[in-house]
């Protein structure tokens, strides 16, 4: 397989309010050296808690977010060191998809111009070919004809994620960013909208770079899996081996809670009791695995000494008893 996206050792730092005048700069390492691979075709679902940094990691893998660190390799080209102008070019490669569908669309435009705008901006074809584009596309997507002069708050919320879709597809893309895509629709519509993204994506070629909370949603469109602890990556693999037999605490921890995911029977793991306690502060992370004190394997090496990544059959785990 070929990388299309590659992060290497990305970092991103965020400068906090000095708690006085002359008081030293306070940072929060919100991501923190975090590498990862999307192959071309693919789909790589980045999951975590609320605060692991997925999110962050995904934003500042396409510059949307400013990284202090690392390397963003697309195509083999270090985005983090391309220019303003350079960047702009790339953006009709890398396009993504809001997570609410309410507030991401212009309200007081017609959707025909809301889905043509990111052809208008990079001068994609004529107008008359990014017209065409946009009838295509809404037929792509499930939308009609007739709805094209429509304005967003006529249509229902999966509608207007179908609209979101059809604008990031109007620049033909290679990657998509799909940022919680689906968690603001009732469940009902979350189910056609994931089947609409898994065609799209045979379809066309496309890669995704997914990033969820909801595990079972992850398992139904992903091809592999990252999973975010306190700005790290604790393991990764594809998704098949990772749900059933994953090795961190962490990931088994995660995969026990999951309600969409309970009434599968997974194999090769027992599942743990229910963590307890909060994650630590990411401004002051411990100084050995950051999952040590909520960990029921966690021992005196887990609090002294930061686990490096392992290979354990497919999966890559970052855990000093991921084995045992």
């Amino acid at each position: 397989m070929t990388a299309l996206l590659r992060a290497e050792d990305l970092t991103v730092r965020f400068r906090l309010a000095k708690q006085s005048l002359f008081g030293p700069a306070v940072h929060l390492e919100a991501v923190r050296q975090v590498s990862f691979t999307l192959e071309k075709g693919r789909a790589l679902g980045i999951v975590g808690e609320s605060g692991s940094g997925k999110t962050t990691t995904a934003m500042a893998a396409i510059r949307l977010t400013e990284a202090a660190g690392g390397k963003v390799l697309f195509e083999g080209e270090d985005l983090l060191e391309l220019d303003d102008e350079h960047m702009r070019l790339r953006r009709r490669d890398i396009q993504l998809i809001f997570q609410d569908p309410y507030s991401s669309l212009n309200p007081r435009a017609r959707v025909v111009d809301i889905v043509r705008e990111p052809m208008d901006l990079m001068e994609i074809g004529t107008p008359e070919e990014r017209e065409a584009r946009v009838r295509d596309l809404f037929g792509l997507v499930g939308l009609r004809p007739d709805q094209l002069n429509l304005f967003p708050h006529q249509f229902s919320g999966g509608q207007r994620q179908r609209i979101s879709i059809a604008r990031a597809l109007s620049t033909n893309p290679k990657l998509l960013v799909c940022d919680e895509p689906v968690s603001a629709l009732d469940v009902a519509i979350q189910a056609q909208i994931l089947n609409l993204l898994a065609r799209l994506k045979d379809e066309l070629g496309l890669s995704y770079l997914f990033i969820s909370h909801d595990l079972g949603v992850v398992r139904h469109v992903c091809d592999d899996v990252a999973v975010m602890y306190l700005g790290k990556i604790v393991e990764t693999g594809p998704c098949e081996a990772l749900f059933d037999a994953p090795k961190h605490p962490y990931t088994q921890a995660l995969l026990a809670a999951a309600p969409s995911l309970a009434r599968r029977k997974s194999k090769g793991y027992a599942r743990p009791m229910k963590l307890s306690g909060d994650p630590p502060s990411p401004l002051n992370p411990p100084k050995g695995c950051a999952f040590a004190e909520r960990c029921p394997k966690a021992q005196a090496i887990c609090r002294e000494t930061p686990p490096d990544p392992q290979k354990l059959g497919s999966l890559t785990v970052s855990c000093h008893f991921a084995g045992s």
